[in-house]
């Protein structure tokens, strides 16, 4: 176990990417790119139903948005993700001008007092939160 540990502190370990559940992948793919500025990744077919491998890029990000397929129409009750951005109010303010549904405004994190989080619900019924880092 030593020797593992050992190696995986000499190299820069990273997630690829984070899956992220989509009934439409054009929809989504525009909101991340025009809410988030998200740069495209890959976009190319996979399968024979039309579904595509995409994936989007943060700014200034390592891990890549992956869209899959979602496997129910029922709108997330739990947050699947987490954006970190120190103008929480200023991105949910934004995202609201848009008429993007905010479900909780800005304010102070239950579980840590000194952090301002947020959540939303993306074109795709995913719950997400924003949060200061």
């Amino acid at each position: 176990m030593t020797a593992v540990k050992d190696n995986l502190e000499n190299e820069q370990m990273h997630i690829q990417f984070a899956e992220l559940p989509v009934f439409n992948q054009d929809r989504a793919k525009k909101f991340y790119i025009d809410h988030f500025g998200c740069a495209i990744v890959a976009d190319v077919p996979m399968g024979a139903d039309g579904w595509r491998w995409i994936e989007l890029k943060f700014a200034g990000s390592e891990t890549n948005l992956h869209f899959v397929k979602r496997s129910d129409d029922e709108p997330a009750d739990q947050p699947v993700m987490v954006l970190v951005d120190d103008n929480v109010a200023g991105t949910a303010g934004t995202l609201k001008s848009k008429g993007v549904e905010i479900i909780t405004e800005p304010q102070a994190a239950p579980y840590d007092p000194g952090r301002t989080v947020a959540e939303f619900r993306d074109s795709e019924g995913n719950r997400l939160v924003i949060s200061s880092s």
